[in-house]
């Protein structure tokens, strides 16, 4: 049925008048149809009915009125054309028809989602510092305050200085440990990222498991109505870098998986001839070169 009222489209979950200037409260595991008051004019019935049951990792809401402020969910990408690819336009339309930004990372990793409540703190905590500091500086004398919040340095759990804020960092620690136990050819962990016109930022990161055969990550981000507080193509890469961590832990049946290096180049090289499709073009095409 379609509301007939003009207020808002969005269901408060939890409200606390007395907590206003409270930091967020975030919800796990909320369906689209617990956030919603009725069927906003422009959705069909058809569009309704299959968003209505789709889920989300992450729900931030105002503290003091309970309102949805943003979603985040994380799944596997959906292959164009497909029912789940046609399900997740729907529930795409319906989240901008009732006003309700939404964060989704697509990774094909097995168990990303279960990292849902790190992403989601990692993107509020970035937020939150966006909006106390100048990122761009304001000329004259550097402004420590002026580091963006991915650029912040300082001691990593294994004991070295670096970028604290970097979600990869752990897998490239990892990545060092099993090159050092034989169980990778190189340590190092390498990675690009891309922003799509009009569409998602793109991250890749890959390692060398073995001499010329390279495990691969991709994780793609598409920031509906809704900003990461980072570069989300930086963020897609260190997504992708974190998803190589996971696989790190047990390379046991990888081998179908991994690609040749010439594999991973024509990928690359394809990328860099779609240069004019992509937001400040292909940075990266000195990783074509043979």
């Amino acid at each position: 049925m379609t509301s007939t009222g003009t207020g808002a489209w969005l269901r408060p979950l939890t409200a606390d008048p007395d907590r206003s200037g409270a930091d967020p409260v975030v919800h796990p595991d909320r369906r689209l149809g617990e956030l919603v008051t009725g069927r906003p004019p422009g959705i069909t019935g058809h569009q309704w009915s299959s968003a209505l049951r789709e889920g989300f990792d992450q729900v931030v809401c105002d503290a003091r009125t309970g309102l949805p402020a943003f979603a985040l969910r994380i799944a596997p990408p959906a292959p164009s054309g497909s029912p789940r690819h046609r399900v997740e336009r729907a529930t795409t339309a319906v989240c901008a028809a009732v006003g309700l930004p939404v964060l989704t990372v697509e990774s094909a990793t097995p168990g990303a989602a279960g990292h849902s409540r790190r992403i989601i703190g990692y993107v509020l905590d970035a937020r939150r510092y966006a909006g106390v500091v100048d990122v761009d500086g304001a000329g004259g004398d550097p402004d420590p305050a002026s580091v963006g919040f991915r650029d912040i340095v300082g001691r990593l759990p294994d004991g070295r200085s670096g970028h604290v804020n970097d979600l990869g960092a752990l897998a490239r620690t990892a990545a060092v440990e099993a090159y050092v136990d034989r169980r990778l050819a190189d340590p190092l962990v390498r990675g690009l990222h891309v922003r799509w016109r009009g569409g998602p930022a793109e991250g890749w990161s890959w390692v060398s498991v073995r001499p010329d055969r390279c495990l691969v990550e991709r994780v793609r981000i598409w920031e509906h109505g809704v900003w990461s507080g980072v570069d989300a193509a930086r963020l897609a890469e260190d997504l992708a870098a974190a998803a190589l961590g996971e696989r790190l832990r047990d390379l046991t049946g990888v081998t179908p998986e991994l690609v040749t290096g010439d594999e991973l180049r024509r990928s690359v090289v394809e990328l860099n001839e779609r240069s004019d499709e992509l937001v400040d073009g292909f940075a990266f095409a000195h990783l074509c070169a043979d």
